[in-house]
C-alpha cells in the first residue's frame, strides 16, 4: 500500500512529461531582437523647472509621436506646444498621489524585472514572427505611469505598459480609487504579458467589421484568445481570459449547459446591442445566465469553439485563422459539441 502511494506522484510527473502541447512551437531558429526597452515614468519625473526645455526636446527625440500621444492622452490635451503643457506637465510630477505611484512603481518594478518581462514578450514576438511571417513587428517596450487611466496599448511599433495598472490589489492607491473587486484581482504582475499581447493583438486583427451579431463577437473574440494562447503557450488559461479558479471550474463543469444557452432560440444570431454586451462586456459576473456565471462568458465560448475547429482542421494555421472573417463557417467547420 505504501509503495504504491510513494511511487504515484512520480508516474504522474512522467506522464505529464510524456503530454505535449502542440502551440509550444520551437522557435529556436526564428530571429528576432529583444524588444528596445524605455521607461518614460522615469524620464517623466526627472523633468523640473530648470531642464524643462532639455528634457523636453530628448523625450521628442526618443519617443518620436508616441509621447506627443502620451501628453494630449494623460497630461494636456493641447500637446507639447500648448502654452500650458509645462504647467501641466509639472503639476502631474508634483502631485503627491502621483510621486507616492512613481516611487512604489520603481520599487515594485526595478530593472530587473521589466527585464524579465521583455524576455518573455521577445519570446511571444518571436512566436508572432513564426505564425505571421508578413506581418510588422513590436520593437519596443515602453513603461510609464497614467494617472491611473490606461493599462495596455500598442501604437507606432511599441508595446506600451502603464506600470501604476498593476501594482497588487493590496495597494491603497486602488482603494483610494474605489477599484471594484472584480478589476482588482487581475491588477498584478502575472496579467501584464497576457494583457500586453491582447491589447498588441486587439490593434493587429480588426474588429470593426460591420457585423453586430452575438455569433461574429463571439468567434473573433474566440480566435483572439486560441492566438494568445498560441503566443504564451505555457500560460494559464485563466490569466489569458482573467478569470479566477472559481470561474474556471463553472466553465468545465457546465460547458455543455452553456453552449446549450447560446444554441438555443438561435441566440448566437442575436443582433440586439444589449444582449451582445451582456455577454461580452466585463464585470463580476454573466448576469444575463446566472451570478456564478463568469462576465464575458462568450469570449470563453468562443475560445472553445476555436480550439475545436482548429482541432478539426488540420490544414488550419493561425495565419489562416485569422484570415478567415466568417464567423459562421469557424461554427460550421468547429464541429464543436461538448
Amino acid at each position: 500500500m505504501y509503495k504504491r502511494i510513494l511511487f504515484l506522484p512520480l508516474f504522474i510527473l512522467l506522464f505529464s512529461r510524456c503530454t505535449t502541447n502542440e502551440l509550444d512551437i520551437d522557435i529556436s531558429a526564428v530571429e528576432v531582437k529583444p524588444l528596445e526597452v524605455l521607461r518614460l515614468e522615469e524620464d517623466i519625473f526627472s523633468i523640473n523647472n530648470a531642464n524643462f526645455a532639455e528634457k523636453n526636446k530628448e523625450l521628442t527625440l526618443k519617443y518620436g509621436s508616441f509621447y506627443e500621444h502620451y501628453v494630449r492622452s494623460f497630461l494636456n490635451k493641447g500637446g507639447v506646444n500648448d502654452s500650458l503643457y509645462q504647467t501641466t506637465l509639472l503639476s502631474f510630477t508634483n502631485d503627491k498621489d502621483m510621486k507616492e505611484t512613481y516611487n512604489y512603481v520603481k520599487k515594485l518594478y526595478p530593472n530587473q524585472s521589466i527585464e524579465k518581462i521583455n524576455n518573455e514578450l521577445t519570446n511571444c514576438v518571436k512566436r508572432f514572427k513564426y505564425h505571421f511571417p508578413k506581418k510588422q513587428l513590436p520593437t519596443k517596450l515602453i513603461t510609464c505611469t497614467t494617472g491611473y487611466n490606461y493599462a495596455v496599448a500598442y501604437t507606432d511599433s511599441a508595446l506600451v505598459l502603464g506600470l501604476d495598472m498593476y501594482l497588487n490589489d493590496t495597494t491603497l492607491f486602488y482603494k483610494m480609487l474605489n477599484t471594484p473587486m472584480y478589476q482588482l484581482r487581475t491588477m498584478n504582475e502575472h496579467y501584464i504579458v497576457p494583457n500586453l499581447i491582447k491589447g498588441w493583438l486587439l490593434t493587429e486583427f480588426d474588429n470593426s467589421q460591420p457585423v453586430n451579431t452575438l455569433l461574429y463577437h463571439t468567434i473573433f473574440y474566440g480566435k483572439l484568445f486560441y492566438t494568445i494562447n498560441a503566443l504564451l503557450p505555457n500560460t494559464n488559461d485563466s490569466l489569458i481570459i482573467g478569470y479566477n479558479t472559481k470561474q474556471m471550474s463553472y466553465c468545465k463543469e457546465n460547458e455543455k449547459n452553456l453552449w446549450g444557452y447560446f444554441a438555443e432560440k438561435n441566440r448566437l444570431y442575436e443582433n440586439n446591442l444589449k444582449t451582445v454586451q451582456e455577454l461580452t462586456t466585463d464585470g463580476p459576473f454573466t448576469g444575463a445566465i446566472s451570478k456564478e456565471c463568469p462576465p464575458r462568458i462568450a469570449m470563453w465560448v468562443g475560445w472553445q469553439i476555436v480550439r475545436s475547429y482548429m482541432k478539426n482542421n488540420k490544414g488550419a494555421t493561425l495565419e489562416k485563422l485569422m484570415n478567415e472573417t466568417d464567423a459562421q463557417t469557424i461554427l460550421s467547420k468547429s464541429k464543436y459539441r461538448p
